[in-house]
């Protein structure tokens, strides 16, 4: 399975998913409005970086276009509307198995290789669900966007972090209970 994202300084709340999770990630709300990484090659930057694929690939316009369109089919497909999009991604590349002096291998290839952020981010996604579908989540606060997936031992994890959405829950419901006393 793919390596999850290692915490890199930015202003994402949530950080170190999994490759896709970590994509659909680089949405988030603030103060109630949606904040988006995403919105320039600088961006891109900062999360191909965060995800160790700066070396691998350029963060052009192209490339951030094509990422975005992957970030759009992960999104409908991990809320279980259309998986045709993200097919659409997926036959972008491809995956060739190799034997090297270390033992099997697998090299992603790619038609363009602009696509290859995203396709990488599709296909550990197909991984993910291979391994734990049902650890692949969505915060449950009602006003947070972000997903994760549960490495709880039970597998009971609700949030994307107890220090913020948990905590706020606890306290929207401790205040409900102080209110009707």
């Amino acid at each position: 399975m793919t390596p999850t994202a290692a915490p890199a300084p930015g202003p994402r709340p949530l950080v170190g998913e999994p490759l896709a999770l970590d994509l659909l990630n680089t949405r988030w709300m603030r103060d109630g409005a949606v904040q988006d990484l995403l919105t320039s090659p600088g961006g891109l930057a900062v999360w191909l970086g965060a995800n160790g694929l700066d070396g691998r690939f350029e963060a052009n316009p192209i490339t951030l276009l094509h990422t975005k369109i992957a970030r759009d089919a992960l999104s409908k497909a991990v809320d279980g509307a259309r998986t045709e999009d993200l097919d659409l991604v997926l036959d972008q590349g491809r995956i060739r198995a190799t034997l090297t002096a270390e033992g099997p291998g697998e090299i992603p290839e790619f038609r363009d290789p602009r696509w290859g952020p995203g396709w990488l981010a599709a296909r550990n996604y197909l991984e993910l669900l291979s391994t734990a579908p049902d650890r692949i989540r969505r915060c449950a606060h009602e006003a947070c966007v972000l997903h994760f997936f549960d490495t709880s031992r039970n597998g009971t994890r609700r949030w994307c972090s107890m220090a913020a959405c948990g905590n706020r829950a606890k306290a929207s419901r401790h205040y409900a209970r102080t209110k009707e006393s």
